[in-house]
């Protein structure tokens, strides 16, 4: 069903209305900021502690095995660099990096980027 068309005069009704109450808001506004300010200031609420998260799940590291065979015979990463910390006296590293190169036999390392050698491989 077609909707009744609003006259000239309902449209301008509106308007006023409209605009009439909008000043009225605007004054009462002011009103509500300077009765906040004459209120007296309450006490903050106690702040209570942090609700304690549970511990966060522990990720398991993926296992790593590196196996270099050669010739019939096998060696693991993991023993040459504890071989290349051995051979150049260090306990703790923070970086080892492991060359191998088979055909020559031989691996070379560099510990920390100040540490250089080398050691047969097998």
């Amino acid at each position: 069903m077609p909707r009744a068309k609003k006259t000239a005069v309902e449209t301008a009704e509106v308007k006023e209305t409209v605009v009439a109450a909008a000043p009225a808001e605007e004054k009462k506004a002011p009103a509500k900021k300077a009765a906040e300010k004459k209120a007296p200031a309450k006490k903050p609420a106690a702040k209570k502690a942090p609700a304690k998260k549970p511990a966060a799940k522990k990720e398991t590291a993926e296992e790593r095995k590196v196996f270099i065979q050669y010739n019939g015979a096998e060696v693991a990463g993991t023993d040459l660099i504890d071989k290349a910390k051995a051979v150049a006296g260090v306990k703790t590293a923070k970086s080892v990096v492991v060359y191998v190169r088979p055909e020559i036999n031989k691996v070379y390392y560099v510990i920390d980027d100040n540490t250089f050698g080398n050691f047969d491989l097998f």
